[in-house]
């Protein structure tokens, strides 16, 4: 596997704010619509949108309209490529 670390450094990024830390576990359960993910933080709808668009543009994220809502859902091609990332450093530092 070549090692992309442009689009680790984008997903490390992505999570490396707490809200998008927790809406990144809340889509892990479980499709959520916007709304549902809003009802869980002290935020506006406009602040929602924000970081949905950078979970969404790092590539962990992946969002679907369905009607007039946005539902939000784990990459999981791109969220096992960052989970391998870090196993293979988790190695590196069992082997030493």
């Amino acid at each position: 596997m070549t090692k992309n670390y442009i689009d680790f450094a984008l997903y490390m990024k992505a999570l490396s704010d707490d809200t998008r830390a927790k809406i990144f576990e809340m889509v892990s359960y479980k499709e959520l619509c916007a709304c549902k993910i809003l009802e869980e933080f002290n935020i506006t709808q406009p602040t929602l949108s924000y970081h949905m668009k950078i979970l969404c543009e790092s590539g962990l994220v992946n969002g679907r309209k369905d009607g007039i809502w946005t539902k939000y859902s784990i990459n999981k091609d791109n969220f096992e490529n960052l989970r391998s990332f870090i196993d293979s450093i988790a190695q590196n530092m069992k082997s030493e």
